[in-house]
């Protein structure tokens, strides 16, 4: 990355406080002004809106509503710095197809699309109880999704292929492929529907502020610049072939490589559940090349379910604290999994085994799977690791500590020695979890001080020829590609 020229960040914070105090305040209101406005009409539509009438051609008066609300959403993004939209391609009739995909998904601006297209989109149940934009919500005839329903997902997904087999009847609905908001710079792994219909893929290019930020920030610093980049391009409808309609994955794949291609950007194979793993919040984040990104994927291709897995925790460290440092093989380690050996469990073990002698320490195995099950309870899994290492006394050593901290952050080399001087004020050269609690309670930034990413030797873990950043971080961005081009040497050890 180059530096920041000091002037141009002085300037641009001169220019966001400027904007914050004058234009934000004024947008927000015309914003919310126009959501108002919408409401009733949104409201006299919805009401007494039978199925059987909605599968029916739009009456006269409905079509008037409809295109009321598309000007005042479009009025709104126009008053929010969204002076023009520029628009490629030809959006498809529900009947030549029925679903839409949009990507990548990065932003609250991408409701643009949907306030374009007047799609119906998946919805959180609780979204239609919110005061005006229930109302608006419940107009596109979104699919709710239950939380409190744990048959919702089923349901969800029997919904969405009955409307997309409606011939038409039904409006597009629009999915997020990803399930998650990425930085735009490359598409992660599409989650697979059981929708074998064609779709339409769309996608939204916004260039709406200088950095990455978070929830409101983006709205906040979007909101501050006098003029806001959209570009929407609708491609073919893409068919699937018959091996796609019976392998989902596939499919999913298929759809996102052409997408990519439109966009010219990369793709990976990382996740939904990899970018929670990323970015769970916790007093140990994890470094841009982490290990445990691989490892959390390889656990799922094992077909075990890091949900379901979490409560089994306290039974796995239990057996590996009986067996203490003695490594197990291959064979062994498959038997203590209860599953087959294959080509993915070889790939999981080579991440464990530090020397030529082919066996890992099951402790280790133990940590890692608990940072993938619960990534945002830290001291959790650090409390976890201590009772497998803790000698009799219940202490342990500063490299149980290394052990420890490196595995947790999936990084092959870690000092830790100062990080241990300090915890073990009294030198006695061990320390219990207590005091490592009682530490991290009066410096919660530690990791910071102590285990800056400087300090760890990472590899990277992925064993490509080139590059693929996952899109969901800034530390993931394809700035720090060259970074990555040396394969593994050696992984968590």
């Amino acid at each position: 990355m180059h530096p920041r020229n000091p002037f141009t960040m002085y300037f641009q914070c001169n220019f966001i406080a400027f904007m914050t105090l004058t234009l934000f305040p004024i947008r927000l209101f015309f914003a919310a002004f126009m959501m108002l406005l919408a409401w009733p009409f949104a409201f006299i539509a919805s009401m007494g809106s039978a199925e059987r009438e909605l599968e029916k051609p739009l009456s006269w008066w409905r079509k008037v509503v409809d295109f009321l609300l598309k000007a005042i959403m479009r009025t709104m993004w126009l008053a929010g710095g969204f002076h023009w939209i520029n628009v490629k391609g030809r959006q498809a009739l529900p009947a030549e197809a029925a679903i839409l995909t949009l990507a990548p998904h990065s932003s609250y601006f991408d409701a643009i699309p949907v306030t374009m297209t007047m799609a119906s989109i998946v919805m959180k149940a609780e979204s239609k109880d919110i005061p005006v934009w229930g109302t608006l919500i419940k107009y596109i005839r979104p699919v709710f999704v239950s939380r409190s329903d744990q048959d919702s997902r089923r349901k969800t997904v029997e919904e969405i292929k009955r409307r997309a087999q409606s011939d038409g009847k039904w409006p597009q609905i629009m999915i997020f492929p990803e399930g998650t908001c990425t930085n735009r710079s490359c598409l992660i792994t599409f989650k697979p529907g059981r929708v074998r219909h064609s779709v339409y893929c769309l996608f939204a290019i916004f260039k709406t502020c200088l950095f990455y930020f978070l929830r409101l920030e983006i709205l906040w610093l979007t909101l501050c610049q006098f003029h806001n980049f959209v570009e929407i391009e609708f491609l073919p409808v893409y068919i699937p072939s018959e091996e796609e309609k019976k392998n989902p994955s596939l499919y999913a794949n298929n759809v996102r490589r052409v997408m990519a291609e439109a966009l010219g950007v990369s793709v990976t194979d990382y996740t939904f559940e990899d970018c929670q793993l990323a970015l769970a919040e916790g007093q140990l984040r994890l470094p841009s090349n982490t290990c445990l990104l691989e490892f959390a994927k390889l656990v799922r291709s094992l077909g075990l379910k890091p949900e379901k897995l979490e409560k089994d925790l306290d039974r796995y460290s239990q057996s590996a604290k009986k067996m203490k440092e003695k490594r197990v093989s291959l064979k062994e380690f498959a038997a203590y999994l209860e599953v087959p050996i294959s080509d993915t469990l070889e790939n999981m073990f080579a991440l464990f085994v530090e020397n030529e002698d082919g066996v890992i320490d099951l402790r280790e195995y133990v940590t890692a799977l608990s940072v993938v099950c619960r990534p945002s309870k830290t001291l959790e899994t650090i409390q976890l690791a201590f009772k497998m290492y803790e000698s009799q006394n219940g202490t342990i050593i500063e490299n149980d500590l290394a052990c420890i901290l490196k595995t947790a952050l999936g990084v092959s080399e870690l000092n830790v020695t100062d990080l241990f001087k300090a915890i073990d004020a009294e030198e006695k050269g061990k320390i219990t979890y207590d005091d490592f609690y009682r530490y991290t309670e009066m410096y919660p930034d530690f990791a910071e001080e102590y285990l800056n990413h400087d300090q760890m030797e990472v590899e990277n873990c992925l064993k490509t020829s080139l590059p693929a950043p996952n899109g969901f971080c800034t530390d993931f961005s394809p700035e720090n590609a060259d970074d990555k081009k040396n394969p593994l040497q050696k992984k968590l050890n």
